[in-house]
């Protein structure tokens, strides 16, 4: 529980919690940023560190001057790349054996089933689509890696996406986080940057569970 809530804490409190560091550690924040996306996207066991609100919330703390909005968005694509690619090879050369575990607090098979039904969906273009959902953005390179999608259709899908996601993000927050309206609702926008990114994850997973039944 004392998780949970420090996790709910930084997430609701991100602008004051990186902007705190950036003053304490200067550029030390780049590297904290580019760990926690690379983390978010190339490691199956942490899929409830922050994607979507994290890049707005950096991109607006980036407009205050604490960072250099570019090399931000550079540094970050680059960890999201290489993220997607660290959890596409655990996929293809372990995920196999994860299958012989029990669920755990960190692992749910049925994530894994959330992800592939997307494939299923979408093909290729879930590298894309997936970036944008939560949990399921951390499964998807996992998944693929897991039913041998050839690495050289994964690797331009996965850039695309990879660029979409955190240049959409991260200049809307650096164009629209320091407004005052925005500003002084923060807590709200990022609320609902969360609620947003895992809805369409939440519909599909009923849609399967009904069809289950």
């Amino acid at each position: 529980m004392e998780l949970l809530s420090t996790l709910l804490d930084f997430l609701v409190h991100l602008d004051q919690h990186l902007q705190a560091f950036a003053q304490e550690h200067g550029t030390w924040i780049y590297a904290l940023l580019f760990v926690i996306i690379f983390c978010e996207t190339g490691l199956v066991v942490t899929p409830f560190l922050p994607g979507d609100s994290l890049l707005f919330v950096a991109g607006s703390v980036a407009a205050i001057g604490a960072m250099d909005v570019h090399l931000l968005v550079a540094l970050l694509f680059l960890a999201a790349v290489l993220g997607d690619n660290c959890n596409y090879a655990i996929g293809r050369f372990i995920g196999p054996r994860v299958f012989k575990r029990d669920d755990t607090w960190f692992f749910k098979r049925r994530y894994v089933d959330i992800a592939n039904a997307f494939f299923l969906k979408h093909g290729g273009k879930t590298l894309i689509i997936a970036r944008f959902l939560p949990i399921v953005r951390t499964y998807t390179p996992f998944v693929a890696g897991l039913g041998k999608m050839p690495y050289g259709r994964f690797l331009p899908f996965d850039i695309l996406g990879g660029i979409i996601w955190i240049a959409s993000l991260t200049y809307a927050g650096y164009l629209f986080g320091n407004l005052p309206w925005v500003k002084e609702n923060l807590t709200l926008v990022i609320l609902g940057i969360i609620f947003l990114s895992l809805l369409p994850g939440l519909i599909e997973w009923m849609r399967q569970r009904r069809r289950r039944d």
